[in-house]
């Protein structure tokens, strides 16, 4: 069995092991990371050789930790990288390159329907319908997409949206609200097959997904970097937020959002913000959280774009697609069923 695993940030982690008896046999760990003394090397193997095959992550983590040398220094990976590194093989995880990727580049459609298009799309790739693909939203109207268990109530000032001309509605993924307006956002959908990202945990999975646009952002001149568990961010301050879905079709839904030019005053009046959840970001000032990619990059929003697009593509290779007329259709359906109703939206009042 074979796995591979690049560490958020750090280094590719490779692993080659049987599985015998129940165990863990001829192990062999290998990668690009720096692990000093050298010796340690074998330690690590010694030290998952035998093991039980079903062993969770965190007690074969556990192990490799036990059996380093006490002078040991890990740079780029971890114990806990070691342990995705071997679940993933063991569950025959895939990678990036497995796959033809597919991109959709809008086109601008109501809010509602784009929460029916990522159930839908998802749906199309789990059930190999379609390729997996990467979507870049467009949007035609402004909108608060809340997360999947929110409060309607506690998360919108539901006067001042209506005021604005904010359009509520509920995603099937968890996580925060998401304040958005045309050409101020730049948001993105992954769709993927569970296999990439098998072996890994949520809090992996995060950041694996959105490595790309960290490499983007990087190359724009941004100290970007992923802030467990969701956040994308850099030393002026809060740049986007993902969410995930796992379908059981043997989809991942994966979704982004960062600001690109956030009306932080109107943002304040639309979404209630409470002391509670801002006091862990050490602000004092909701519209200050969000750190707009305009004024750190000074490009327009489709340069950002052409740059992110690039890089993924550059990375995982793309090919262009559309949005068919038959998914269209099934999202359509949905809007009706579920997404456009206020039983859903209200679900968690």
């Amino acid at each position: 069995m074979h796995g591979e695993f690049k560490v958020p940030g750090g280094k590719l982690v490779v692993v080659d092991l049987e599985v015998v008896d129940g165990r863990i046999a001829d192990f062999r760990l290998a990668g690009d990371f720096f692990l000093e003394p050298d010796s340690a090397l074998e330690a690590i193997n010694a030290a998952v050789n035998g093991l039980p095959a079903d062993l969770d992550a965190q007690k074969v983590a556990a192990a490799v930790r036990d059996g380093l040398p006490e002078d040991a220094v890990l740079l780029g990976f971890s114990p806990e990288a070691v342990a995705t590194t071997i679940r993933r093989a063991m569950q025959k995880a895939t990678s990036w390159r497995d796959y033809e990727w597919q991109l959709i580049q809008g086109p601008p459609v109501k809010p509602v329907l784009q929460m029916a298009l990522d159930q839908v799309l998802a749906e199309e790739v789990g059930e190999g319908r379609r390729k997996p693909t990467l979507r870049i939203w467009e949007w035609d109207s402004p909108a608060v997409v809340i997360g999947s268990f929110q409060s309607v109530k506690n998360e919108v000032d539901l006067e001042n949206a209506e005021k604005y001309g904010f359009e509520v509605v509920r995603r099937i993924s968890g996580g925060g609200a998401m304040f958005m307006e045309a050409g101020s956002v730049i948001t993105y959908s992954i769709y993927a097959p569970t296999e990439l990202v098998q072996g890994m945990s949520f809090a992996d999975s995060y950041a694996f997904l959105d490595e790309w646009v960290i490499v983007a952002l990087k190359s724009l001149g941004i100290e970007a970097s992923y802030q467990p568990l969701n956040d994308i961010t850099s030393p002026t301050g809060k740049i986007g937020g993902a969410a995930q879905k796992r379908l059981g079709s043997g989809a991942v839904l994966h979704h982004v959002t960062m600001s690109y030019d956030m009306d932080g005053d109107k943002m304040v009046q639309v979404l209630r913000i409470g002391r509670e959840k801002m006091s862990d970001k050490g602000t004092k000032s909701a519209n200050k959280r969000v750190d707009p990619l305009r004024r750190q990059t000074g490009l327009s929003r489709s340069e950002i774009l052409e740059r992110m697009i690039a890089t993924f593509t550059g990375l995982y290779g793309s090919t262009p697609s559309e949005i068919t007329p038959e998914e269209f259709a099934k999202a359509e359906a949905l809007v009706a069923e579920k997404f456009g109703t206020e039983e859903w939206l209200q679900r968690v009042p």
